[in-house]
């Protein structure tokens, strides 16, 4: 069977194109195609053409090209990303990258044939379009969205409204800085919503009507914040006039002087939180809410195309996972950081980790994704997610069938049971393949992983995020992990500087810096100190971050520095 012709379309319980779709990212790609023509035979400077391919998700690296593919709110079918595998092979060198906004980046894509791989995504309903430039980049959101337990409402209907919407908006397309949204349908935050520049939480008011909390405001990179609450409660049918008034207000305000100034957090943070909340308002107030706001049936008809598959009743009934656990005790390990419980009974979500001992964070080889569509056609209805974490979820899993599955990825080098532990290490590519790096980020995610690969000690460590960044641009989210590592160049030689304290949840917080950076060999070291503070001050089951909370800085700092 040829890739390029897939044997079925998406997963039933995922959004598919319609014909209007369809139609223009296809219009899209053959733009595209002869915009590269013009490149190759010369008639096109790279300066005129750098434009167009941001616009197509082409940049420019250290090395080569890199083609960065949207993933809308993470959600992949089984024949979506075994057309990923087959592109890694065909046009790269047998990898793909996944990034911490949900996609896919292929790091050495030859120009020529770029328009091939566009028009491959387009036969399986993906493409490359805002995921770079200055526009409303791929909207995010929680990996575990319509099967937690712990959801108000599925967050992806939302998003996939916000893709329609802003997708190639005319006022929207050349804002001051980029811009991203993320959006959570839970309890618990795992789509880093505070640190967004729109962040929407799916709420219930006081009569149990729900809607949206809107946080505007929040970015990392070399100035991080947190966002603000401008809208405690914002009715469902209002979201998109309200986004709409957001996003004039900032287009019209926002800095244009200073790319370093541009983001929105910059104007709020500028002009204070109560006068963008009544700039927001006023705007609001003064479209035409009818002609923006969606249309109740089509937001219907998206939602829709979300509804979970039929489950299993009897699952439960066939459920012998701990008898499982205990005959296995690499299982066992497995299962106590890999599984999480969902919200259908008999049925679990799988965590598979991309962070394998020695590993790059984020890297899965085309043999992997095909494995994965295969365990997904099998045993997860055909459907996968990509976490900001760089991971991948298989959500629809038969509590019986997990031990099965478990065999299934260990045979494909995908079962490290390591999801939330120390060496589940979120990195940016780093100056391995980044242009505006300052340092590595992916040879010192694996020395840390290297120096804590005992599952024995991983496992009594327990929840600790490390999240590493080559440069200020913060795209590793150094910021927000409980242990952060930026990398930085200083006179010719790389350093580290280390923070502590990052928080990603609802009760965000950005991480204190410690103090001077570390040269690259030193950084294990100084990570092992740092959790030999935790381990011999934390009270019995005290988790890393509320052992922080409780002792402060102040230990950290004496066990890193005080010898200097």
């Amino acid at each position: 069977m040829n890739a390029l012709q897939p044997r079925s379309n998406s997963a039933p319980h995922m959004y598919r194109y319609d014909a209007f779709d369809a139609q223009f990212v296809r219009e899209r790609v053959k733009q595209f195609r002869s915009q590269v023509e013009r490149r190759l035979d010369g008639s096109l400077t790279e300066t005129e053409f750098k434009p167009l391919r941001l616009m197509n998700g082409l940049y420019l690296q250290l090395h080569a090209y890199m083609l960065r593919v949207a993933i809308p709110y993470g959600t992949l079918s089984a024949v979506q990303l075994r057309q990923l595998a087959f592109i890694a092979d065909r046009f790269d060198k047998g990898y793909g990258h996944f990034t911490t906004r949900q996609n896919i980046q292929y790091n050495w894509p030859k120009l020529k044939d770029v328009p091939d791989i566009l028009d491959a995504l387009a036969d399986v309903e993906m493409h490359a379009i805002q995921t770079s430039g200055n526009c409303i980049r791929n909207v995010t959101a929680d990996h575990f969205a319509g099967v937690a337990d712990d959801e108000i409402e599925d967050p992806r209907p939302t998003a996939e409204l916000l893709r329609q919407w802003s997708s190639a908006h005319p006022e929207f397309s050349f804002l001051p800085r980029k811009f991203k949204i993320a959006v959570s349908g839970a309890e618990h935050d795992r789509a880093a919503i505070k640190v967004h520049d729109i962040g929407l939480r799916i709420v219930k008011n006081d009569i149990g009507e729900i809607g949206y909390e809107v946080i505007l405001g929040g970015g990392l990179g070399r100035t991080p914040m947190i966002g603000h609450v401008v809208r405690e409660f914002l009715p469902k049918n209002d979201i998109l006039p309200y986004c709409e008034a957001i996003m004039r207000v900032y287009n019209s305000f926002g800095r244009r002087d200073n790319k370093y100034k541009a983001r929105v957090k910059i104007l709020v943070h500028e002009t204070g939180l109560e006068q963008i909340r009544a700039m927001v308002e006023a705007e609001f107030n003064s479209l035409d809410k009818a002609s923006i706001a969606h249309d109740p049936k089509e937001l219907e008809r998206i939602a829709a195309q979300f509804a979970n598959p039929v489950y299993d009743r009897f699952a439960a009934k066939f459920n012998d996972l701990q008898t499982q656990m205990d005959a296995d005790p690499e299982f066992h390990l497995f299962a106590n950081t890999n599984i999480a419980s969902h919200k259908a009974q008999g049925y679990s979500i799988i965590t598979v980790s991309l962070k394998p001992i020695g590993g790059s964070p984020g890297d899965a080889s085309a043999a992997q994704m095909r494995v994965l569509s295969d365990v997904a056609d099998q045993y997860s209805h055909s459907e996968l997610r990509i976490s900001h974490e760089q991971n991948i979820i298989l959500p629809h899993v038969r509590t019986s069938d997990l031990y099965s599955v478990w065999q299934a990825l260990k045979a494909a080098g995908l079962a490290t049971a390591n999801a939330g532990l120390i060496t589940d290490i979120i990195a940016c590519p780093g100056m391995d393949y980044c242009s505006l790096a300052t340092a590595r980020s992916i040879p010192i995610a694996q020395a840390i992983a290297k120096r804590f690969e005992s599952a024995a000690e991983q496992h009594d460590i327990g929840k600790l995020g490390i999240k590493i960044s080559g440069c200020i641009n913060a795209c590793g989210h150094h910021h927000i992990g409980a242990i952060g590592i930026l990398g930085l160049e200083k006179s010719g030689i790389e350093s580290y500087q280390i923070t502590i304290g990052g928080d990603p949840t609802l009760t965000t917080a950005i991480g204190e810096r410690l103090g001077p950076g570390f040269a690259a060999d030193d950084v294990p070291d100084a990570i092992a100190k740092i959790v030999d503070v935790y381990k011999s001050t934390r009270t019995d089951g005290e988790a890393f971050m509320e052992t922080y909370r409780r002792i402060g800085t102040s230990p950290f700092k004496e066990a890193l520095y005080a010898a200097h």
